[in-house]
């Protein structure tokens, strides 16, 4: 009589395990609750080639929160195809807030330059937080006897066609600042595409390419050390870093404007209470002393904020540069 009772006792109690079991890897997290998070190494997925602006980036934010978070941070470069690879890749990782995407302002450019995505830069992947936004540098080779930009558009102008400028691929932030200023300053100059902005400098540099539009992060100590001419800055208003240089702007280019920022994004569906708390991690790695003055020294602003306004800032930006784009006719 006993038996059927003990039967069910057992049943009971593996289905209860189960259900523990289950749930628990259903959290995404190894079981531990959000507040315990994280509990094992992150992973920081690049979308483009060492050296560049955006792996930069991830690696000085990776090392701060590696700090504060007291657990590994592997920065995972994927590039290629103006970051779509490494964003496609953490929008299929599972959402437990152990993969997660650092994207420059190219990202901004995927919906509108590639029509055959496998994710939807919007829907498949969860804003985080704004890292740091940054003017570009217009730079040339010191070989190209130019050092102003009045001097670089009659120069180009004198020679259609034979001048180059290097980016780190079609859309990426190069592209479109390089776009945006052969429309405005009326210049035929020659794009050449890299796989990311790291191989693209290197080839500045060794004068293989004449010029780039490229982050003052990965450029400015090639600038003070003369390996490269700095003309210009493309933001709004001069960087304190290199106070002597005009914008393109003010240098004669009228209406010019580019800059690019840094951000961090995860896979959807990735638990709130984890999005809120890498979005508070990483607004406190990029404003401490340390890593501020770093960014401001370099030329960037140091960010952050919610991931709703950082949400609502890719929306806009995806916006804007879908109007580049087409006033610029940037090839698709």
């Amino acid at each position: 009589m006993l038996r059927p009772a003990i039967c069910f006792l057992r049943i009971a109690t593996m289905w209860c395990a189960m259900s523990v079991f289950v749930a628990a890897h259903a959290a995404g997290t190894d079981g531990a609750p959000a507040s315990e998070y994280p509990v094992k190494p992150i992973r920081i997925v690049v979308g483009f080639s060492p050296g560049g602006g955006g792996d930069i980036v991830a690696r000085i934010v990776a090392q701060k929160l590696s700090e504060n978070l007291k657990q590994s941070m592997i920065v995972d470069n994927r590039p290629g195809a103006g970051g779509s690879i490494g964003a496609a890749f953490v929008a299929r990782s599972a959402p437990d807030g152990y993969t997660l995407l650092v994207v420059t302002s190219s990202y901004a450019v995927i919906p509108s330059l590639y029509k055959e995505l496998s994710f939807d830069p919007i829907r498949d992947l969860a804003a985080v937080s704004l890292i740091a936004e940054a003017p570009l540098l217009v730079v040339v080779h010191p070989s190209l006897p130019v050092h102003a930009i009045r001097e670089l558009i009659a120069f180009a102008k004198a020679r259609p066609g034979q001048l180059n400028y290097a980016s780190g691929g079609s859309g990426t932030s190069g592209n479109l600042a390089g776009e945006l200023f052969k429309s405005l300053a009326g210049v035929n100059i020659v794009h050449v595409p890299y796989k990311g902005a790291g191989p693209a400098l290197v080839d500045v540099i060794s004068g293989q390419v004449h010029m780039n539009f490229v982050s003052m992060l990965s450029s400015l100590p090639h600038v003070k050390s003369g390996k490269l001419r700095a003309l210009a800055v493309t933001g709004v208003k001069r960087s304190a870093a290199l106070p002597q240089l005009p914008t393109v702007a003010e240098a004669g280019v009228k209406g010019y404007r580019r800059t690019t920022w840094y951000g961090v994004l995860a896979p959807a569906h990735t638990p709130a209470a984890i999005i809120n708390k890498l979005s508070r991690e990483t607004a406190k790695a990029v404003n401490s002393p340390d890593i501020r003055q770093r960014f401001m020294t370099d030329g960037a602003e140091p960010e952050g904020g919610t991931p709703k306004e950082f949400h609502d800032y890719l929306v806009s930006e995806i916006a804007l540069a879908r109007k580049i784009i087409e006033q610029a006719g940037v090839p698709k």
